[in-house]
């Protein structure tokens, strides 16, 4: 039986390169970005089955209805990847800048998850994959939203899970906390430890697979958390 996933943030970056690789392995998706031109051209260039449909997460209300349509459009989901997201450095504080990573990272993030995990609950099953990060461990002075938004990503889909373990139904919630990954997000600088959005597609669908909790992309970036986790607050303030 074919297997069914939506993917939201599809036109580029990390959410592209999973759409590019669960195609080849023979799933019918859902595909959502914010750019219909950069949608049709993913759809034209894939080998299954593809819905699309334009979205704006940051419009929750909208956003719902939109992907509750393309499960109906998939006549089912297996799959869920909530990875529409967006960041940038905001050293000045701009409040425009930082309502529209929480409308985005925050509100858009919990109003899809949602939808797809209340339809897993009621079909009994399914797996719910959301895009964190390892910034999600410590606030930054100069994204203090970014990280606070990736952190509530992680913590939200910890209580999904927690959800899901009460009802005891078979529902995987998987929580990837990528590091510097080679997207318009990491501004094209020279970064230590930068993948390719293929390796880390690659890594994510292997967690996937797997049906883990949490996975860091690349892996040697557990280490990288583990030590920020450790880091006194004297010292953290320094960097």
């Amino acid at each position: 039986m074919t297997k069914k996933a939506i993917i939201t943030g599809a036109t580029s970056g990390i959410g592209k390169a999973l759409a590019q690789l669960l195609s080849n392995k023979g799933y019918s998706l859902g595909l959502t970005g914010r750019r219909t031109e950069l949608l049709e051209e993913l759809k034209s260039s894939l080998p299954g089955s593809v819905y699309i449909c334009t979205m704006d997460v940051a419009q929750k209300d909208e956003a719902m209805e939109q992907f509750q349509q393309l499960i109906d459009k998939l006549d089912g989901l297996d799959l869920a990847i909530i990875n529409a997201g967006c960041g940038q450095a905001n050293p000045d504080l701009n409040w425009e800048m930082e309502k529209q990573v929480i409308d985005v990272n925050v509100m858009g993030f919990a109003a899809t998850a949602n939808v797809a995990m209340r339809h897993f609950i009621k079909q009994g099953h399914g797996h719910l994959v959301g895009i964190s990060s390892v910034a999600a461990i410590r606030g930054y002075h100069d994204v203090p939203a970014y990280n606070a938004s990736k952190a509530f990503v992680s913590n939200y889909l910890q209580g999904l899970r927690h959800k899901a373990v009460h009802a005891r139904l078979p529902i995987t919630v998987t929580d990837i906390k990528p590091g510097f990954v080679d997207t318009k997000m990491a501004q094209g600088e020279k970064i230590f430890w930068r993948a390719s959005t293929e390796v880390a597609a690659n890594q994510i669908y292997r967690a996937i697979v797997k049906k883990k909790s949490h996975a860091y992309v690349t892996k040697r970036w557990r280490l990288i958390a583990w030590l920020v986790k450790l880091l006194p607050q004297w010292l953290a303030h320094k960097l």
